[in-house]
């Protein structure tokens, strides 16, 4: 059985005193729940004050990114040994919007995978084709470029802290979700690969989450396929009631 994963990616929202505010709201609504992983990824300005705000929560700390290098003249730059000084357990790595804005490449992802998973912590890898790409039918092809890059040279070992999110980039804060058929068949196609790369053990072990204007409307027939993991969720998670249900349904 794999453990469902539901991780928020709050972005460039929440100052202190609101991070704070949304994960004391959130705390008691989920409180108890167990069979789910719950992943919270604020801004790297409030990881140490929301580290004390979910300490005994269960809740596991993510950063939205990080760095290659463990230290350097590299200006702007957190690496994973300072995300865990932070308290971080998880970090996102090639998230669509580095990819689109910040130049992130496969090449750039792999080291940062490489990197963090050296450091200890839980990568969430993210994937996915734009609009134009699925539309032209080229959805699996960009899938497997994505996989077999960020995942170059990671070994069966390194697999086990590695948690894949597929996130159709036409899907991410447009309202616009790919069905549930539509995300299955991604997903499937998705484990499939891994199977190629690491075999039957690896790939059936391997979570995979579903991101894309996550919802509570939505989560049920989302989270009921057979390969959707989860969810790695951008503006419910911004709100702790929603969240909340999100979690609940997992």
């Amino acid at each position: 059985m794999r453990t469902p994963v539901i991780a928020g990616n709050w972005k460039l929202f929440k100052t202190a005193p609101e991070a704070i505010g949304l994960v004391t709201g959130l705390v008691p609504l989920i409180a108890g729940k167990s069979g789910v992983e719950v992943v919270i990824a604020p801004v790297f300005t409030v990881l140490d004050r929301v580290r004390s705000a979910i300490a005994g929560s269960g809740i596991h700390l993510a950063a939205q990114d990080c760095f290659w290098e463990e230290e350097g003249a590299f200006t702007g730059e957190v690496s994973p040994k300072m995300l865990i000084d932070a308290g971080c357990t998880h970090v996102i790595i090639g998230h669509s919007e580095r990819r689109q804005y910040f130049g992130e490449t496969d090449a750039t992802v792999n080291r940062k995978i490489h990197a963090a998973g050296v450091a200890g912590l839980t990568v969430l890898f993210c994937v996915g084709e734009t609009l134009e790409e699925r539309e032209s039918g080229n959805t699996f092809n960009v899938l497997r470029t994505q996989i077999a890059g960020g995942l170059a040279g990671v070994g069966t070992a390194a697999m086990e802290r590695v948690i894949v999110a597929y996130e159709p980039v036409w899907a991410i804060g447009t309202g616009r979700t790919a069905s549930d058929e539509q995300a299955q068949e991604a997903h499937a196609f998705i484990r499939s690969e891994l199977h190629s790369l690491y075999g039957p053990a690896t790939a059936a072990a391997t979570r995979i989450l579903y991101g894309g204007s996550v919802k509570p409307e939505n989560i049920g027939g989302l989270i009921a396929q057979n390969d959707i993991d989860g969810a790695l969720v951008g503006g419910a998670s911004l709100k702790a009631e929603s969240f909340a249900v999100l979690v609940n349904a997992a």
